[in-house]
């Protein structure tokens, strides 16, 4: 049953879902457009599916606007010292940004994540993704150590929070 908010609702869907992967492509060619080279960092098939992540999708009147999901990271376990998961493909549309849909998606993964036993949720995003990093420094995240796929890159800000 998807989740509703006003006129924006949310659907728990696999990452191979059409509306996804249109999305991932959008994200991608963002990527390009401000970095020059797309996110290549690994995601492995079935890592966003229930008990080890999730993955939804926020849709409107328009169709879909937003995305987002998590995947446990056993191999950050003993940085962290507590159940860690990453949000990842994090990424809203131009067409529906500034109405508070990024919002409602980081909620909605915090929530699915700590009841799924995660106590720490960490992110990479990048230097030139200003709108970005406020919005996760405003919803509670906060500068970490430097982990993931872009660990040694300059362009690379890691952040986290305790559920």
């Amino acid at each position: 049953m998807p989740e509703r908010d006003s006129d924006v609702w949310l659907q728990v869907v696999s990452f191979d879902h059409p509306d996804v992967q249109h999305l991932v492509e959008e994200v991608q060619a963002y990527y390009v457009s401000i970095y020059g080279s797309p996110d290549n960092s690994p995601i492995v098939d079935g890592e966003f599916a229930s008990p080890d992540g999730a993955f939804v999708l926020a849709s409107d009147r328009t169709g879909p606007v937003a995305m987002g999901g998590w995947r446990r990271r056993p191999d950050l376990i003993e940085k962290f010292e507590v159940p860690v998961a990453e949000i990842k493909r994090m990424y809203v549309t131009p067409r529906a940004r500034r109405r508070g849909i990024s919002r409602l998606v980081v909620a909605h993964l915090e929530r699915s994540a700590a009841a799924a036993g995660v106590e720490l949720l960490v992110l990479e995003t990048g230097t030139l993704q200003q709108d970005a990093i406020a919005l996760y420094e405003s919803a509670g995240y906060e500068r970490t150590i430097d982990f993931g796929h872009y660990a040694d890159s300059e362009l690379s800000r890691c952040y986290a929070k305790h559920l």
